[in-house]
């Protein structure tokens, strides 16, 4: 005992538990320095994704920023670095510091720069002049971009910089470059659907769309001055991309093969029917519709092969020359006209950035592909178009591109090694190999965005894309660019003719494989913290190539987990009042009135539901555990957890509904109702969408405004 009355052994352990501790940290803490520094170069990789993190965060703001807040945190971040510039790890944390503020400043400057008028409320029977600058031909209808806009009830301060209008098939498509006056009702831009859901209007402010709308009549065509500047180029392409629908459709009957083959030499994928471009989704291939890396870099490298090897056929020029340079030149340029004549959407610009920084580390006589590459090109696409960057198509084409690279990184030395002394039937099998390995590390790469965005998963990709591809490959694209060769001839038909064989092939595989049974899988809606959580460890699992990238893995499992844990709305009412669903005891959505239009089956796709559930009853109802609908002529009653929600029909039923329920929904207006929650005409015209959840806590409200905040491009909701 000691003189405090304590035993000797029990003084002494917490001290040499306290050593332990401190040399296990130490320990760890050299493991860490240990890898940080095996990782070297690889730091500078997470400068672009803290430009990209910028751009996150200010577009995850719910209101918009003072103008000189940006400039002023990108002035004091590189003062910042200035000023710890000896420091190496400091001045690197302070680099990614001033590369996020980067990030939100250039969102910012996008932002003002694209600011025009947009229209705030619906306008019938409007007279609308403008010039077409697009055309767009889909199944039984037009749609046409006008610009120069001048609008018959709207004041000059608030006429819209662009419109997109549908016209009926009835009327013939006018030409690109031409100016129309025409009737149309015109819509502002579509909100989102439900808190939470695609931000139409978000993505019209920075397409320059100021409304959407219908025509009424045919357009008149009217006598205006003719374009100038780069409108020039523009329109000239679009009308290149017009020509070569009308030549495809003039060589092809079947009108599906034709709008396929269309799609893939102009990037038009409007006019490919409903049923065809589902089978493509469910396969797995609808990448190969969507002009992007794979076509660019196919085109690129097609031309980069054929002009090498018929310099090579010449003596002179192959000892004299550069070739393999001259070569990559051509590829450049090739790239640059493919990107322009499908329309230079955000991943073929990607595309072609990353071609030509390929075949200019070719001309450099550098290594062509690397992850700096990727991360440059990333950087440079979202800089021109930050809000692209949220979108479906930037995000999988980087995750397939990034994650391929991490994989060729890894192998790329011993597979080599191995191809090195094989046959021509083991090389084969090594061909066949990698279109498998290259099908499965970008399907798992695209997998959680493709939940994200599509709530779908396919099934089959990876078998799909093992025959497509090959034949994408080898025989669609060689075609299409001797077709190209031929169109200002008129001679391209035999050439569309044999392009389309392949075509058929690709399409019969999209139809098999997608419509066995599990083709794709349809789940609920991956919250937006858990897609942040899961991204941030796909980021971590390529960048890294020390052991510790595999801690990665955790964000990526519990993202994928966290739709699981999702909690679906009870009641979705949607911005205008027009439908209003309710959630049956089986889980589906039951909306007001049938069909329910696009929002509805946005409400399903959030879901994980493919069909629709029948509608309300015009009388009566059902009653299934603690959930149950009631209705009569004056509207319904829908009780879940012991709360009662009510749906009125009519104003009639306010008075008695608004003092005996917890929650009222009325597409009326109900200012004096004394519920809980109240989503009438004027909150729902203020608010947008209502998703009403019961807790155990009570009922839980969330609205469009609520969620994304007041915006510039919100609309006031």
């Amino acid at each position: 005992m000691t003189a405090a009355g304590w035993p000797e052994e029990e003084t002494d352990d917490p001290p040499a538990l306290g050593g332990r501790w401190r040399r296990l940290l130490a320990a760890v803490g050299r493991r860490l320095a240990a890898l940080a520094e095996a990782e070297g170069e690889r730091w500078v990789l997470w400068l672009p994704v803290a430009f990209g993190a910028g751009v996150s965060l200010y577009f995850g703001l719910r209101q918009e920023p003072e103008r000189w807040i940006g400039a002023v945190a990108v002035g004091g971040c590189l003062l910042l670095v200035l000023a710890v510039r000896r420091w190496f790890a400091v001045a690197g944390a302070a680099m990614a510091l001033l590369m996020l503020a980067s990030g939100f400043l250039v969102a910012q400057l996008h932002t003002v720069h694209m600011a025009a008028p947009v229209l705030n409320r619906s306008i019938a029977g409007a007279t609308v002049t403008g010039r077409v600058m697009a055309v767009e031909r889909r199944p039984r209808a037009t749609r046409i971009t006008l610009r120069e806009v001048s609008v018959s009830r709207l004041a000059s301060e608030q006429m819209p910089a662009a419109l997109r209008i549908r016209l009926s098939d009835r009327y013939p498509a006018p030409a690109p470059g031409s100016v129309v006056r025409l009737r149309a009702t015109l819509l502002p831009p579509m909100a989102p659907a439900e808190p939470g859901a695609f931000d139409f209007q978000r993505r019209a402010w920075f397409m320059g769309l100021g409304g959407t709308g219908f025509a009424t009549g045919a357009p008149e065509l009217v006598e205006a001055p003719p374009v100038t500047g780069w409108s020039t180029v523009a329109i000239a392409f679009e009308r290149a991309r017009g020509a070569i629908a009308e030549r495809v459709a003039a060589a092809i009957g079947d009108p599906v093969e034709a709008s396929v083959t269309t799609a893939l030499l102009n990037g038009e994928e409007f006019g490919i029917p409903e049923a065809t471009m589902d089978d493509f989704r469910n396969s797995g291939l609808a990448h190969l519709l969507s002009i992007s890396g794979l076509h660019v870099g196919i085109a690129a490298g097609i031309l980069f092969y054929v002009v090498r090897a018929l310099l090579a056929a010449v003596p002179y020029v192959a000892l004299r020359w550069p070739i393999k340079k001259i070569a990559a030149l051509f590829g450049i340029l090739s790239a640059l006209a493919y990107t322009m004549l499908v329309g230079a959407p955000l991943p073929t610009v990607r595309s072609v950035l990353m071609t030509g920084m390929a075949m200019g580390a070719i001309m450099l006589d550098r290594h062509p592909l690397s992850m700096r590459l990727v991360a440059f090109a990333g950087l440079v696409t979202v800089a021109m178009d930050p809000e692209g960057m949220l979108g479906p198509s930037f995000q999988m084409s980087f995750a397939a591109v990034v994650a391929l690279i991490a994989a060729f990184e890894r192998g790329s030395v011993r597979l080599a090694e191995w191809r090195r002394d094989a046959g021509w039937l083991v090389r084969g099998l090594f061909y066949v190999g990698g279109i498998l390995l290259t099908s499965v590390v970008a399907t798992l790469a695209t997998l959680p965005f493709s939940l994200f965005h599509f709530q779908q998963i396919a099934f089959y990709g990876v078998l799909s894309n093992l025959i497509a591809i090959p034949i994408t490959s080898f025989w669609v694209m060689p075609w299409s660019l001797i077709a190209y060769a031929l169109l200002p001839f008129g001679l391209e038909a035999p050439a569309l003719i044999a392009m389309n064989w392949g075509d058929r092939a690709v399409i019969w595989t999209a139809e098999f494989f997608g419509r066995l049974p599990w083709a794709s899988l349809t789940v609920t809606a991956m919250p937006a913290e858990g897609f942040a959580v899961l991204v941030l460890g796909g980021i971590w699992l390529c960048i890294w190539r020390q052991r510790w990238r595999w801690l990665g893995m955790l964000p990526i499992l519990a993202g994928l987990a966290s739709p699981m844990l999702a909690v679906r709305p009870d009641v979705l009412v949607a911005g205008d009042g027009s439908v209003t669903a309710v959630r049956l005891p089986d889980g589906r959505l039951s909306a007001s009135v049938k069909g329910g239009g696009r929002v509805a089956e946005t409400w399903r796709e959030r879901d994980g539901e493919r069909s629709a559930a029948d509608p309300w009853p015009a009388a009566g109802g059902w009653s299934e555990g603690e959930r149950s609908l009631s209705c009569d002529a004056l509207g319904c009653l829908y009780r879940v957890g012991g709360k009662t929600v009510a749906l009125p029909r009519l104003s009639d039923a306010l008075d008695e509904d608004c003092g005996a329920v917890d929650a009222v929904v009325t597409a009326a207006v109900a200012r004096r109702c004394r519920a809980e929650f109240v989503a009438d005409r004027w909150a729902l015209r203020h608010e947008g969408a209502h998703a009403l959840t019961v807790t155990t806590d009570g009922i839980r409200l969330e609205t469009v405004r609520g969620v994304r905040g007041d915006r510039p491009w919100t609309g006031g909701r």
